[in-house]
């Protein structure tokens, strides 16, 4: 990781620009602070209809709000919406009322996560797990719907973009002990804390390219990619363990981007073209540079073991779900 964070560039190229976004309709989860904000804050700026801040704490999500608006001099654009993802029945909530509420939706960005600093548990699993992995995939279950009807409607493709992260692959070793049942290993009382933000993000990232095999953009009309905003200057180390933050603090000071940096990132991929379909992305750029043992033939068979692992979660959260979209 050290090595790619050195090498990161900076000061990347905005995609996000009226000639694109104007008129358009988009949610970003985790947008009262970090990325999601800075993401939220372009896209107001870029003449988006409406951008749907999903955040956990209204009053957060208000004085972000409020933030956009003054820094952009845009008004009545921004909505701010309860999206808890440490609980499943925010989320099916979360879900229910973009799909009735929203004429379109024409990109979501699963920006929200986090990074705790020790064993604590929401719906019955470890809370970094319950937010990272399971919640974050099964609002792109329940979205993916409506994605697909827009799709139908509007003849255009609209983007179902998950925030994962490099420091996945940096975990290969314990990966292999757990991959057999990585939900069920990363809950158990006596897994080290410290590697359960990567190993959630590698289990994002495996499951979410193999789901992207099973709707192709040319039947679903739908674009499902990933992307990694890089090290950026962020929050989302505050609830990390200590070792974490100590180690993570000096390269941020080297290396790290400012949010409005590494925002532009999550940009490119909720904007990118068809071609970034299960693509992990990184830097603005469309091609994918991640280690052959995620996408060779033994990786995708973990993808595929991944998916079916949250596959039983989800159905046992929201019946039919997994069904209703890939029918």
């Amino acid at each position: 990781m050290s090595a790619a964070i050195a090498k990161q560039p900076r000061n990347l190229p905005l995609l996000a620009t009226p000639e694109i976004c104007s008129s358009k309709i988009y949610i970003v989860t985790g947008a009262n602070s970090g990325l999601g904000l800075e993401a939220a804050r372009h896209l107001v700026n870029a003449g988006a209809a409406k951008v749907i801040l999903a955040v956990r704490n209204a009053e957060a999500g208000n004085k972000a709000a409020k933030d956009i608006e003054l820094s952009t001099g845009t008004s009545g654009v921004t909505e701010v919406w309860l999206l808890d993802l440490s609980s499943f029945d925010s989320v099916k909530a979360f879900a229910h009322k973009a799909a009735t509420e929203l004429g379109r939706i024409d990109a979501v960005i699963q920006n929200a996560g986090v990074a705790m600093s020790e064993r604590v548990l929401a719906e019955g699993h470890n809370m970094t797990v319950t937010v990272n992995v399971l919640s974050t995939i099964l609002l792109g279950l329940l979205l993916l719907p409506k994605l697909k009807d827009v799709a139908q409607r509007y003849k255009f493709a609209p983007r179902l973009t998950f925030v994962s992260s490099i420091a996945g692959f940096d975990v290969q070793a314990l990966w292999e002990t757990i991959r057999d049942s990585p939900v069920s290993k990363m809950d158990s009382e006596d897994m080290n804390q410290m590697p359960i933000y990567s190993l959630s993000k590698l289990t994002l990232t495996m499951a979410v390219r193999h789901l992207a095999t099973l709707i192709p953009v040319d039947h679903a009309g739908v674009v499902i990619n990933l992307v990694c905003p890089g090290l950026c200057k962020t929050e989302i180390i505050r609830n990390a363990p200590a070792e974490v933050q100590k180690g993570v603090a000096s390269q941020i000071t080297q290396f790290g981007r400012t949010a409005e940096d590494g925002s532009r990132t999550l940009l490119h991929a909720a904007l990118a073209g068809r071609e970034t379909h299960g693509s992990f992305l990184q830097s603005c750029l469309d091609g994918e540079d991640i280690p052959d043992w995620v996408t060779g033939g033994e990786g995708r068979n973990w993808q595929e073991h991944t998916w079916d692992i949250i596959c039983e979660e989800l159905d046992s959260i929201k019946p039919g779900c997994v069904q209703e979209v890939l029918q």
